[in-house]
């Protein structure tokens, strides 16, 4: 499903979505973000402006400029791989920790099927989301950008805090995937923040292919 943004030059005016400007404005741009397998209401909440959609390449002048503060909310292995400098981060997925005969099984299932491919453990919602976050964040009127590394999670998270009565939220359309060098100007850990949710034997294969990326312009 392709969710279709309309926003302005600057990102600090996309808090104000009342009304999509028109198309023959000289800074208007339309930007689609292919969004899969979610359910209706956060996509709902994007689409109507409640949740304000910023693309990663100007989400540091909406950090800067248009007053919001970027909450990462992915599990702590791909935080610690990269993040932008000053974000908080709360975990809206956490490692389930289980040992349960159902609970092994369908992580031995995830492994064979995923786990194993792409490095990601298998995990549950984190019961204490909102808590932390209002822990955190206590005034509700805080303008927060929520992030993840494709997008899913953290349009998940946006629905949650904003029933939750946050009334100033932006989602990173695509995540931290979508994001190219110098996005976000300060950024730690050892890899690019596009390449933190990969993980496993899909790893490997990256390393390979930015190899011979690198050999083939040297040659």
């Amino acid at each position: 499903m392709d969710i279709q943004l309309n926003h302005h030059l600057h990102s600090f005016s996309l808090s104000h979505p009342k009304q999509p400007p028109s198309s023959t404005h000289p800074h208007h741009r339309t930007t689609t973000v292919k969004v899969y397998a979610i359910s209706g209401n956060p996509q709902k909440l994007i689409q109507s402006g409640t949740v304000v959609a910023i693309v990663p390449k100007e989400a540091a002048a909406a950090i800067n400029d248009g007053g919001y503060k970027l909450l990462d909310i992915r599990p702590e292995w791909e935080r610690e791989k990269s993040r932008v400098s000053g974000s908080m981060h709360v975990p809206l997925f956490v490692q389930d920790m289980d040992n349960g005969p159902l609970t092994l099984l369908k992580k031995w299932v995830h492994f064979g099927y995923i786990g194993a491919w792409t490095g990601q453990s298998f995990t549950m919602i984190n019961p204490d989301f909102l808590d932390q976050v209002e822990k955190m964040v206590p005034d509700k009127s805080t303008k927060l950008l929520v992030a993840c590394g494709e997008g899913l999670r953290s349009m998940m998270a946006t629905s949650k805090l904003h029933k939750n009565g946050y009334t100033n939220l932006g989602w990173l359309a695509g995540g931290f995937n979508r994001a190219t060098d110098g996005d976000f100007p300060e950024v730690e850990g050892p890899e690019k923040l596009q390449y933190a949710t990969i993980g496993g034997a899909s790893y490997y294969f990256l390393k390979i292919l930015l190899l011979l990326q690198a050999v083939g312009k040297n040659n």
